[in-house]
């Protein structure tokens, strides 16, 4: 649990540097790749090329493909058609496609991580909700390709590291991941990338070598090593926890107004999500 907590806290800080110094002025797809690069060259001098299963690396290039690069790929076009109100708010379904994907990988139905994942999503909603304006249905399946392949990459790796369990630490293989979501993201910026907006300062660039060192390298890292740590249940809610940090991080360091009670009473149902979850698993 404390390798999410340590990334949540990570990722809920990535989410105001994006928003204060890249959206709209970096392009989107070179930001990306910019992030996959610096994680891949943090790892690659520790992958091991052999001596490992073949599924288990092949799986870790798709996860990558599936986590990083259809994911970011499908977020960053969602704000061509969405508000930035309704696309946090169809991004609160991931716990739900987490709970699914690893119950239909297992061949099993557990209603109280479902149950768990839908009360995390309520969650969610209460924190996020905005009114909806305008043709947001392209939008909305966008981003439902993205929460779905995000869940997926996790669960893959997941399930990966508990089949195989490899004898050698994950770090070792972890920059097939990389190269995985790199097959994907270096095409996007060569067709669809714009060099005219690359970045121009050195802010800029020291925000998008942080979000490749630590939000990409190491929290992804953290995040698959502490997803092997928790039951399927636990980690779907863990995808909605960085709704209310995130925020409160905006908000104490940026000072952007939003209804506090909301931001309560959304953390609320999410803890109450945890509870559900843990009292699910010791009745089973």
């Amino acid at each position: 649990m404390r390798y999410l907590l340590v990334v949540t806290a990570l990722w809920a800080f990535s989410f105001s540097l994006i928003g204060e110094y890249l959206a709209g002025r970096v392009d989107s797809d070179f930001a990306v790749l910019a992030r996959v690069l610096i994680a891949a060259l943090v790892f690659l001098p520790f992958t091991l090329w052999r001596g490992l299963p073949g599924r288990l690396l092949a799986g870790f290039w798709l996860a990558g493909a599936l986590q990083f690069g259809i994911t970011y790929l499908c977020l960053y076009r969602s704000f061509q058609v969405l508000t930035v109100p309704e696309v946090l708010l169809f991004t609160v379904l991931t716990p739900i496609y987490v709970t699914l994907l690893d119950d239909a990988l297992a061949r099993r139905f557990n209603p109280w991580a479902l149950v768990a994942a839908l009360v995390a999503v309520g969650g969610g909603v209460i924190i996020r909700f905005d009114k909806l304006e305008g043709d947001y249905l392209f939008g909305f399946v966008l981003l439902q390709v993205a929460n779905a392949t995000f869940a997926a990459g996790q669960v893959l790796c997941r399930r990966l590291l508990l089949r195989y369990q490899p004898a050698q630490p994950l770090h070792r293989f972890f920059g097939h991941f990389f190269l995985g979501a790199l097959v994907l993201v270096l095409p996007s910026f060569l067709l669809f990338g714009n060099p005219d907006k690359l970045p121009q300062t050195v802010v800029q660039w020291g925000v998008l070598a942080w979000m490749g060192l630590f939000a990409t390298a190491l929290g992804l890292y953290w995040w698959v090593k502490g997803s092997t740590q928790v039951d399927a249940g636990t980690l779907a809610i863990m995808n909605e926890l960085h709704v209310p940090a995130g925020l409160l991080v905006n908000l104490l360091i940026w000072n952007r107004d939003f209804d506090l009670p909301r931001l309560a009473g959304g953390g609320a149902v999410i803890l109450v999500a945890m509870w559900l979850n843990q009292r699910g698993r010791r009745a089973t």
